[in-house]
């Protein structure tokens, strides 16, 4: 006897199989993009770390 819940299992791990498979390959432009994402964010950690030593000169010289 095959219970009714498992068949909507099956189904349910079909249409998420099937959804997964289909999803496209990046293409230059996504890449391209994801480049840029990561530079800018590098840019802003240098800029972050660049505030923090001027904040901490500012405060030596203060002492």
């Amino acid at each position: 006897m095959v219970n009714p819940k498992s068949g909507l299992y099956v189904f349910i791990a079909m249409v998420a199989l099937a959804v997964v498979a289909c999803q496209p390959k990046e293409g230059p432009a996504e890449e391209a993009g994801k480049a840029v994402d990561n530079a800018a964010q590098k840019a802003g950690d240098q800029i972050e770390k660049a505030g923090d030593k001027i904040k901490e000169t500012v405060d030596d010289a203060k002492k």
